[in-house]
């Protein structure tokens, strides 16, 4: 007989694009973190839909090696790459500066998605630590969205602000505490934005990914992956397969496109339902400590 479960289809083929044709063409799209990972996957669809660009990140290097990744991208507007650090505001001023400079324009679309994270007991976190991911996950978000925000309503123009979340948002997320705070304070700016700034034409929603292995991935990061399921990753997934980044891509054009203009103060998770995922019988419960190969605590 053969086996009823095969899980969620594989997506379109890389290179695919979501939406028709040019569908950014004359617009500019700003991507924090876009020069690696998931911000490079996300830029490169807003690229393939004709966007000019502006990507974002701390290091020069990685951001020219993307720059020219992106401009290369078929259907991709033209490209420009911009260091910053988030956290200070008048580093952030000075990326929207330089875009306005490049393209003669403000930034249409603005997406959040430069953040920092490792795993670590809550009772380890040492207050650098805390605020190493929490002023960039939260306070650089905030500083990028204000930044933005404030351009417009001077404007008088619309825009489109996409903040990439984490279902831990809404759960908790044990063993990153720094980072599920953050996350929900992401979270809840998405949703209270939306309502102040409706009424001046900006929009603005969250994204949530799953697991969408690539390589950027850190080390700590892709370690407890590997400790976790060394050969089973799709099948601890409901959707027996993890996601590819151009997924996450394409729903990032989706929400920031014309044709989403009704949606706003929303969190997309996308992720194949794993964190709505539940057991029947709870599965033994394994501290933090343990997980990540701690001794006990002791101050």
């Amino acid at each position: 007989m053969e086996n009823p479960t095969r899980g969620l289809p594989a997506p379109p083929p890389l290179g695919t694009a979501a939406l028709p044709p040019g569908t950014y063409a004359g617009q500019v799209v700003l991507v924090t973190g876009g020069g690696t990972g998931l911000g490079k996957a996300i830029a490169t669809e807003f690229a393939r839909l004709g966007a000019d660009l502006v990507i974002a990140g701390r290091r020069i290097e990685q951001l020219e090696a993307a720059r020219e990744e992106l401009a290369a991208t078929p259907g991709a507007g033209r490209v420009t790459a911009a260091v910053c650090d988030i956290r200070d505001p008048e580093r952030v001023a000075g990326v929207f500066d330089a875009a306005e400079a490049a393209f003669d324009r403000l930034p249409d679309v603005l997406v959040n998605n430069a953040a920092a994270n490792f795993p670590c007991p809550a009772e380890d976190l040492s207050p650098n630590a805390w605020r190493a991911v929490v002023d960039i996950t939260l306070t650089g978000t905030w500083f990028m969205t204000r930044e933005f925000g404030r351009r417009h309503l001077d404007a008088g123009s619309a825009g489109s602000i996409v903040n990439i979340g984490a279902s831990y948002a809404w759960t908790g997320g044990p063993g990153f505490a720094h980072s599920a705070a953050a996350k929900a304070g992401v979270k809840n700016l998405v949703e209270t934005l939306a309502v102040e700034w409706g009424p001046y034409g900006i929009q603005i929603n969250g994204l949530a990914p799953g697991l969408f292995p690539h390589a950027d991935m850190t080390e700590d990061i892709r370690g407890g992956l590997e400790r976790a399921a060394p050969d089973a990753k799709d099948g601890r997934q409901p959707a027996l397969r993890v996601g590819a980044p151009r997924e996450l891509g394409w729903a990032a054009t989706f929400l920031a496109s014309p044709y989403a203009r009704f949606v706003t103060g929303h969190t997309l998770v996308v992720d194949g339902a794993n964190w709505q995922r539940r057991s029947i019988v709870n599965p033994e419960v394994v501290p933090v400590r343990d997980q990540l190969g701690r001794g006990p605590f002791s101050l």
